[in-house]
């Protein structure tokens, strides 16, 4: 690996690489059934059972085997979960205009998509506010984990006011790796705004309502540019 970056393992590898966009999957408190759960720990079973790859690092062999079972929990995120928060459109939109919140402030946003049970974006932290936060004495963070933490919070009591909860709204943990380059980039956008036509909710990515592909559409974005605040 080239870039030199924080590299830290909770139940998930999580790490930070500056000057990088983030691709980050938050996934509703119980919307992977108990069945999928096993599935997801007998595949994270397997694949520490099997000998790292002589061309990988061990950091890099981390993040591989995290790779692999982000799809498995994908597939099961967009099959039948057994929680649809983000059927109801008002929590939907919440998690939108907080996407859109900080928007050119700091961060880029490169792209986004809420789904009924979870959500996919891509975001590149302003540089400058990036390095405020670094310097910052009083700060033990990342600016990624700062920027998501803030998400995660704020759209978890939005929601379950809205929806008349209370309680857990989010799994613990946000699957999220970084983008190394241009082409890698724009494979998640791709990867992001065909979600809902992946998973049966749309014709075309710009037909979803809450996604950065509606936007783009709308103000003629090209991909890669980043989504303004106001839209």
């Amino acid at each position: 690996m080239n870039e030199t970056g924080i590299f830290r393992r909770r139940k998930l590898p999580h790490i930070d690489v500056e000057g990088k966009p983030y691709f980050i999957t938050g996934c509703l408190a119980g919307s992977l059934s108990a069945v999928g759960m096993k599935r997801i720990k007998a595949r994270r079973d397997e694949l520490d059972l099997r000998p790292k790859p002589i061309d990988l690092s061990d950091q890099q062999w981390e993040i591989k085997k995290h790779k692999l079972v982000f799809k498995l929990v994908d597939s099961l995120l967009d099959g039948d979960t057994p929680v649809r928060h983000f059927d109801d459109d008002n929590a939907a939109e919440i998690v939108q205009n907080a996407f859109l919140h900080f928007a050119d402030e700091r961060y880029r946003l490169l792209g986004f998509v809420v789904m009924p049970s979870h959500h996919h974006w891509l975001f590149l932290p302003d540089e400058h506010w990036a390095a405020e936060q670094l310097s910052a004495s009083s700060r033990n963070h990342t600016p990624r984990e700062i920027i998501s933490h803030s998400v995660q919070s704020f759209t978890a009591t939005q929601c379950n006011r809205v929806l008349g909860r209370s309680g857990t709204f989010w799994q613990g943990e946000t699957f999220d790796h970084y983008a190394r380059d241009e082409a890698e980039m724009f494979r998640i956008i791709e990867y992001i705004e065909q979600n809902p036509v992946a998973a049966g909710l749309a014709q075309r990515p710009e037909d979803y309502k809450w996604s950065s592909a509606r936007i783009r559409s709308k103000l003629g974005l090209q991909q890669g540019d980043p989504i303004p605040k106001s839209i």
